[in-house]
């Protein structure tokens, strides 16, 4: 043991030591303090206020027990004046630190709370401050402390708190109280009525406290509105996307009436204009380079052909098999009510399709979203595309400009690319698919670069001019401007929630700067019988976290009185199903430096893998993040063939709480793809084999050796 802690210990022996032998111990007994109190009460009373608001105003943890303490000392009324006004104080000088002293701490530290509290305050003003005094979200040193950033007035801090605490204060005090009553400490002395009364309101009071905000919350926002005597249904479906036939389905299999409403197509994108013709697309562009490499396995087709206008067709054939799992016909014999409309909600219970007003319990708004295009001067001249619109196309575009280096942008500028268009790919930020790992997007830049895309990373589009008859974007870069000629444009930058146009403004319902609907971790509006899910609740535009959200939506709009449950966001998987693809789930790198936690990387090469290489797809790794030291899988992204199906088998050990030496353990069948998957595993395990047992090992097999 090193010496510094050999005195350390010694010094800490020595003063338990002393303090014992000086009697100290008496200074731990509430009785002493009872008997001070007794015949010194004005200077005992004022030394416990002193050190309760030095205790606040230090934000040190200890409210708790020292409230509980003022109680046994100075019974129920007096310790409750004392710990009321001690803790107002205490908290309010916490603020003034924070707000004259402290702010740059706060904001490095405490901006994630900061974030909250501010969006809190913006939504319900002194009554958020005043609903956190009585439900601590936060511990309380937090809530002092960040709310000094807030533009809250110093006096309606301090009221709001004093009102906000005293009800748990007097809980708390309570309980001390009946605890100093207590003469003896046997069975009998201590299960006496009182006592357990006060256990038992500290046992409920955070329940009690928070149906008493829910119950205030809910008087604020229907204030003004009547509910219904009788309802037509028990839940609307406003859109008919992924999200909102999930929800329908739902409703349905619980025999809920429920009416689905949608004012375009059934199937919404993902059908109609996203993930199935994307892939349909995709799938054509990657048959020519397959044409194209079938030389390497021994078979020469030639140079492929491509039919752009068959292609197409092609596409839309697809979506017409699909359509029927989405169709009217199907949901209609579901039980569904399907109305085909424009949905507008005229207030918490009704909603109003045509001139038929709905009576409803409850409502699941899953409006999607719609391709986001900036305000770029000269844009609207040139007939932009989008993913919406670019499925009107038949002839290919010779020169085709993709704005938008994210996953949309990606995967429709390299499918062009191979389909025979000369693609330029622009993006303002520094390089493309920015959510995933520096390396991660290096790789499929690098595989864009080779197959012939031009990729402009770190441009922003300024504008678009025609000249000669030729269109032109204008770019800048690093203060310079530069001309990039092109044919058609499409414009892949983002995507805005639908929310216009529902009546949300008249009933107050609040929207982010995307458009996405402002809700709660149930996935409630401020109307708790208004909820949202899918691309118009956020915070994440993919099929399947919409259809997840569904499940929470609408079983919280139907059971939500009796029983709630708080969305699960903790394992959410994604893919760019570029080629390779590129498939992730948990943390990223850049998440694990930002909260502070110290990992590796295991790395495993798919250009090593048995059947990868029968395959003639013998590239791309898997990257798994974990801990150091342990076998937790705190995050993976795979590169290659099939990533998006591979990437499954980590989703499951992240959501059931499997490391990597379970992976390990697990049978692959061979020869598969999937085997990447325990190889890295087995990459994990090479790199912490224990190396001092297998040294001894090592000389037990040498002994045995020797006869």
């Amino acid at each position: 043991m090193p010496v510094k802690k050999i005195a350390l210990l010694v010094v800490i022996a020595v003063v338990l030591a002393a303090y014992f032998w000086l009697g100290g111990e008496r200074y731990l007994s509430v009785s002493y303090y009872q008997e001070l109190y007794s015949r010194q009460p004005q200077l005992t009373a004022a030394v416990y206020f002193g050190f309760y608001i030095i205790a606040t105003a230090f934000s040190l943890p200890v409210g708790a027990v020292i409230t509980i303490i003022g109680g046994m000392i100075f019974g129920f009324w007096t310790g409750t004046l004392l710990v009321s006004f001690a803790s107002s104080i205490g908290a309010t000088l916490a603020f003034l630190f924070s707000r004259i002293l402290l702010r740059d701490w706060i904001q490095k530290h405490l901006g994630g709370y900061l974030k909250t509290v501010n969006e809190g305050m913006a939504r319900d003003g002194g009554f958020y401050l005043f609903s956190l005094r009585l439900i601590p979200v936060f511990p309380f040193w937090v809530i002092n402390l960040v709310f000094g950033l807030t533009p809250i007035r110093t006096l309606t801090f301090y009221g709001v708190s004093q009102m906000g605490m005293l009800a748990g204060t007097m809980v708390y005090v309570n309980a001390g109280a009946e605890l100093g009553a207590v003469e003896t400490f046997s069975v009998s002395g201590i299960l006496t009525p009182g006592l357990l009364l006060s256990f038992l309101l500290l046992a409920v009071f955070p329940f009690v406290a928070r149906a008493l905000v829910g119950f205030f919350q809910r008087r604020r926002a229907y204030r003004g509105h009547t509910r219904p005597a009788s309802f037509d249904a028990n839940l609307v479906v406003i859109g008919a996307g992924s999200a909102g036939l999930v929800s329908a389905y739902i409703a349905a299999a619980v025999k809920s009436k429920v009416v689905l409403v949608e004012k375009d197509r059934m199937g919404g994108d993902c059908l109609n204009t996203g993930c199935v013709p994307s892939k349909a697309l995709i799938r054509a562009a990657r048959s020519v380079v397959e044409i194209r490499k079938a030389g390497q396995l021994g078979i020469d087709a030639g140079e492929p052909r491509v039919d752009f206008a068959r292609v197409m067709e092609r596409v839309q054939q697809v979506i017409s098999t699909i359509e029927p799992h989405d169709s009217v016909e199907r949901y209609t014999g579901l039980g569904v009510d399907c109305i085909r409309g424009e949905a507008t909600i005229l207030g918490p219970w009704q909603v109003r399709v045509h001139d038929r007003v709905i009576n409803t319990r409850s409502i699941v708004i899953a409006s999607g979203a719609r391709p986001l295009v900036p305000p770029i001067p000269g844009l609207d001249a040139v007939d932009y595309l989008t993913s919406d619109n670019l499925w009107q196309l038949r002839q290919l575009p010779r020169r085709l400009l993709v704005m938008g280096g994210g996953p949309i942008g990606c995967e429709l500028a390299q499918a062009f690319r191979r389909l025979g268009s000369r693609v330029t790919l622009v993006d303002m930020m520094p390089r493309i698919l920015p959510r995933e790992d520096e390396d991660i997007s290096a790789y499929l830049q690098q595989r864009f670069v080779d197959e012939g895309i031009e990729v402009l990373v770190g441009h922003k589009s300024v504008g678009f001019e025609q000249r000669h008859g030729d269109h032109l974007a204008l770019l800048e870069c690093g203060g310079e401007t530069r001309e990039v000629a092109f044919d058609r444009v499409l414009v892949a930058v983002g995507r805005r929630a639908n929310t216009d146009n529902l009546g949300l403004d008249q009933l107050g319902i609040e929207r982010n700067t995307n458009g996405t609907l402002v809700v709660d971790e149930y996935l409630r509006t401020r109307f708790a019988n208004i909820l949202a899910c899918g691309d118009v609740a956020g915070p994440y535009q993919f099929t399947h976290t919409a259809a997840h959200q569904a499940w929470y939506a609408t079983v919280n709009a139907l059971f939500g009185d009796i029983k709630k449950f708080r969305v699960d966001y903790r394992v959410i998987p994604w893919a760019t199903f570029t080629d390779p693809e590129v498939a992730h789930v948990g943390l990223s790198e850049a998440d694990a430096r930002q909260q502070g936690i110290d990992y590796e990387i295991t790395r495993y090469g798919i250009d090593d893998l048995d059947r990868a290489i029968a395959d003639n797809a013998a590239e791309g790794f898997v990257k798994v993040l974990t801990p150091r030291g342990k076998d937790q899988v705190l995050g993976v992204t795979i590169v290659g063939v099939h990533a998006s199906d591979l990437l499954t088998e980590f989703v499951t050990a992240m959501k059931r709480g499997l490391g990597l030496n379970k992976i390990l353990g697990t049978i692959h069948t061979y020869p598969t793809l999937s085997e990447a998957n325990k190889f890295a595993a087995g990459e994990w395990k090479r790199a912490h084999a224990p190396r001092t047992l297998l040294n001894w090992v090592a000389r037990f097999h040498r002994w045995r050796r020797r006869g």
